[in-house]
């Protein structure tokens, strides 16, 4: 977390777990807490979890300040849907994005890994519908594109409405 002048940045770099969202939600929460001058969030993760993914776009539902989402390098995975729900989205010209599920592995007994299965395909179910009300796409084709590991180039990405801009600075508006 920085408080550069007026920029308030927030970095998620990396696989997007728990510990990342955890830290990465408690900056979000303390910058907000200062006031509702906008928020960057510079993303940079091409996989995680979704329950990561969950803890992230529940806390920029509850914040007052609006947040405003800088993409570089690649974008992957249930990062896609933080980024998707921010206020305000952009990438760099040369950011890739990955529509893709995440790769999950249970362990234990037959009737654990059931339960998990389901427990997970249910969590995928409500992002892709998550993801699809933030791009104003079908459900069925955010599913379709998850399961396919669909690749974005940053305009590409802007045309599927996971974010607002190519170009500009972070920050610096669309």
């Amino acid at each position: 977390m920085s408080d550069v002048g007026e920029r308030r940045i927030v970095q998620v770099a990396g696989r997007l777990d728990d510990a990342l969202a955890t830290r990465a939600a408690a900056e979000l929460l303390s910058l907000d807490a200062g006031g509702v001058e906008p928020i960057e969030l510079h993303v940079d993760s091409r996989d995680g979890t979704l329950e990561a993914a969950f803890m992230l776009m529940d806390t920029l539902d509850g914040l007052r300040a609006p947040v405003h989402a800088w993409c570089r390098g690649e974008t992957g995975g249930p990062a896609v849907g933080v980024v998707a729900v921010a206020a305000h989205r952009t990438a760099a010209p040369h950011a890739r994005f990955r529509l893709a599920q995440p790769a999950v592995r249970f362990s234990g007994s037959p009737d654990q890994v059931a339960a998990l299965t389901r427990q997970h395909r249910d969590l995928l179910v409500r992002f892709q519908a998550r993801l699809a009300r933030a791009t104003g796409r079908p459900v069925d084709d955010i599913a379709d594109d998850m399961r396919r590991g669909r690749y974005l180039d940053a305009g590409e990405a802007r045309d599927y409405g996971l974010i607002d801009a190519v170009g500009g600075t972070p920050g610096g508006g669309r």
